[in-house]
């Protein structure tokens, strides 16, 4: 029998039981950008009055992956809570490479920001959680300079895209191959780092061309004092990795999480990170969307 653990991005359940499905949005298949995947589904939050919100964004090694891989029981319970929850989909790299993906994630906030009070939702409270790819993306927005473009001619480019929360899950705290390699102790790189970045194969990882590139995709690098506050849970144990590991086995490993947290903590940037060995039953479901509740409700 295999084992069952609720995870962020999807339930990975025991055979012959269903993975629970999300109730339909109050708004589906919205367009925040021209490409076919510039779309969002959103579920608005009970009561009266703007309701803070959260973006999901999925993950896929930006290869894949669905909105409709939002957590079913997260999502239940953050609008219980009075937070509106949106999923977005985003360009994959077989449209484009990095930065895309990022850029994505970016106009989704701000075409949210921009209609705020046609979908009920409070612009100043907004929140972003993701897995993996999606860990990136929500992590590179809320760390990033506000990319805000008051003059731009695209009203939706105006809108600001800094965060009062991001919860990211079984995250990367950067892409770069050479800090990877470093933290991991390792030569190998994802295979999904290759397309990210629109190299032809892993050995372009020492083609300068490619460093600004791996550099400014890193969130780790935007992160600075002031940046809103932080918390990542890792599925994969915090266990030893073996010589020279492939990047399946490091990709989602803990490290990332005590890495991003030693700079959060010099920069006064509050951090928790939360690791399987402490959660037994699976993805701590409460312990994120109390987090949430904290920072977009405060209490």
């Amino acid at each position: 029998m295999r084992p069952c653990f609720l995870l962020l991005a999807s339930v990975l359940c025991v055979s012959g039981q269903e993975r629970p499905r999300l109730p339909p949005p109050d708004h589906a298949g919205v367009r925040y950008g021209p490409h076919e995947r510039n779309v969002f589904d959103l579920w608005q939050a009970p009561g009266a009055g703007p309701a803070p919100f959260v973006i999901y964004y999925h993950g896929g090694g930006f290869r894949a992956g669905d909105k409709r891989s939002l957590n079913p029981a997260l999502l239940e319970k953050l609008r219980a809570g009075g937070i509106a929850v949106v999923a977005a989909n985003y360009r994959l790299t077989d449209t484009a490479p990095y930065p895309a993906q990022m850029h994505d994630g970016a106009r989704a906030l701000q075409f949210l920001r921009l209609h705020a009070g046609r979908y009920g939702i409070d612009p100043a409270r907004a929140g972003a959680f993701g897995s993996s790819a999606g860990s990136g993306i929500s992590q590179w927005v809320a760390y990033h300079d506000d990319l805000a473009d008051p003059g731009n001619a695209d009203p939706v480019l105006r809108q600001s895209t800094r965060l009062a929360a991001v919860a990211p899950f079984n995250a990367q705290a950067s892409y770069d191959p050479r800090f990877i390699g470093k933290l991991m102790n390792t030569d190998q790189i994802h295979p999904a780092l290759v397309t990210f970045f629109g190299m032809t194969s892993a050995a372009d990882v020492s083609d300068a061309r490619f460093f600004k590139s791996f550099e400014d995709a890193s969130p780790i690098n935007h992160l600075s004092a002031g940046d809103p506050p932080i918390l990542v849970y890792f599925s994969q144990r915090n266990d030893p990795l073996p010589p020279n590991s492939s990047g399946e086995q490091h990709i989602h490993h803990p490290k990332f999480g005590f890495v991003l947290k030693e700079k959060a903590d010099r920069l006064g940037v509050p951090c928790t990170v939360l690791l399987r060995e402490d959660h037994p039953d699976g993805f701590p479901v409460d312990r994120f969307a109390g987090f949430f509740q904290t920072w977009l409700k405060g209490r």
